[in-house]
């Protein structure tokens, strides 16, 4: 395996706790009030306080599904893993991703109503390009594997 590939997933161990505490978004009621900063964390956090099954669920797939993977293709990379087991990892990354869509569309959705602000914040980049980043390691992974 590649030096810089083994480099890059590693990467992803330090930048996915950042993604998760930089602002994703920020939103505000009207335009004369100020914007509040809400991160995957802050996010969490009040979701554990709305509807706790939901917010199992969501940390399943915005926390633990992306840190399995990472560590999982780690493991790979080192040869303490079976290579058998990447698909499976590869699927857990792609979970993931679910959440940046769920992110977009409450965007969408907020614009659309014109009721309140939203911005998008770095964050939110962030941690597309982490989920994004690993996906194409994984992928990348594998074709090494198969050759």
């Amino acid at each position: 395996m590649s030096l810089a590939l083994k480099l890059a997933n590693l990467a992803l161990l330090i930048l996915f706790p950042i993604s998760w505490f930089a602002p994703l978004l920020r939103a505000g009621l009207l335009p004369l009030f100020g914007l509040s900063e809400i991160s995957v964390i802050s996010g969490l956090q009040s979701l554990w306080d709305a509807d706790v099954m939901l917010a199992l669920f969501v940390t399943a797939l915005a926390l633990f599904a992306p840190m399995l993977k990472t560590i999982g293709v780690s493991l790979i990379h080192f040869g303490l893993l079976d290579p058998r087991l990447l698909p499976t990892l590869s699927w857990l990354g792609k979970l993931a991703m679910a959440d940046v869509f769920l992110i977009a569309l409450y965007v969408v959705l907020a614009k659309g109503t014109g009721f309140g602000r939203i911005e998008t914040a770095w964050g939110l980049y962030l941690f597309t390009a982490c989920i994004l980043g690993s996906i194409i390691i994984s992928t990348l992974t594998a074709k090494r594997l198969a050759n």
